[in-house]
């Protein structure tokens, strides 16, 4: 039987976050946070791309959360 993934919940971001701290900050943010399915930057892109499962939370929210924590962040298009 083959499954068919729901890709609308899958959001990219381009980030700045390129370094271990950085994404310690993301764990405080993104683990305790129960919309969030789950997540991963790529530190080593040169996009910093940021990826998060949500079936709830748009891209709007996130860059919010991500900002105001003093990193770039938008949406992969």
């Amino acid at each position: 039987m083959n499954t068919i993934e729901n890709f609308d919940h899958i959001l990219l971001f381009k980030t700045n976050i390129s370094c271990d701290n950085d994404k310690q900050l993301l764990h405080k943010l993104l683990d305790n946070n129960p919309t969030v399915q789950c997540w991963s930057v790529d530190m080593e892109d040169s996009d910093c791309v940021l990826r998060i499962v949500s079936e709830t939370l748009s891209h709007t929210q996130i860059i919010e959360m991500i900002t105001q924590h003093g990193y770039s962040c938008c949406e992969l298009t």
